[in-house]
């Protein structure tokens, strides 16, 4: 298995890139998005993180289904607004799995030899033998941090340009393949600006 992300929608964006004018307005203006409204988010979008004046990407939310492995979810645990909705579990799933099949083709074979050794042991004792649980806690602690899980994630464009500018250049390959999704995302580069920052 290797890293990718499927099944993403956008959701508010014209409406964010209209609200981007409200500081400047004395009624909030619910029609529709025009070149004047994309220009000053574009502008506001472009600003350094933590300026506060690309905060109406937070009203572009973003919805969709990652499938990476264990080392690439620890770092990407760390962004606040990158939220799980739902995800893959090792306690209900990780005997249906063969080992080999969810670990990126890096992950050395003789660690995928010795969790799957672990994962038949498991497999092998009464779900009411005492010993179960022990190999159990053995098999998870074992498990290669190149085992790949699914989760459906939701973020929002501001969260994501912070993720892109910090992760661009990484040495991970997976961070490469999340930031060329990011450029993927409707007007997602004209919109952060990142390609100027």
């Amino acid at each position: 298995m290797e890293f990718k992300i499927e099944n993403s929608f956008v959701y508010g964006l014209e409406r964010a890139v209209k609200a981007s004018g409200n500081p400047m307005r004395t009624e909030i203006d619910r029609g529709a998005c025009d070149e004047k409204d994309f220009t000053r988010a574009a502008k506001l979008g472009g600003a350094r993180n933590g300026q506060g004046h690309d905060n109406y990407l937070k009203g572009i939310l973003v919805h969709l289904d990652v499938y990476a492995p264990l080392y690439w979810w620890k770092q990407a645990q760390r962004y606040h607004w990158f939220d799980f909705v739902s995800s893959q579990s090792t306690m209900h799933c990780l005997l249906k799995f063969k080992v080999a099949d969810q670990c990126v083709k890096t992950t050395d074979p003789r660690v995928i030899a010795i969790a799957q050794e672990k994962a038949d042991a498991v497999l092998k004792l009464d779900l009411n033998d005492p010993k179960r649980n022990e190999k159990w806690r053995e098999l998870v602690a074992s498990l290669p941090c190149g085992f790949c899980l699914g989760a459906t994630m939701t973020t929002n464009y501001q969260q994501l340009k912070t993720m892109y500018l910090q992760r661009r250049n990484h040495k991970l390959s997976e961070w490469h393949v999340f930031c060329a999704w990011c450029e993927s995302l409707p007007h997602f580069i004209e919109l952060t600006g990142v390609d100027k920052l």
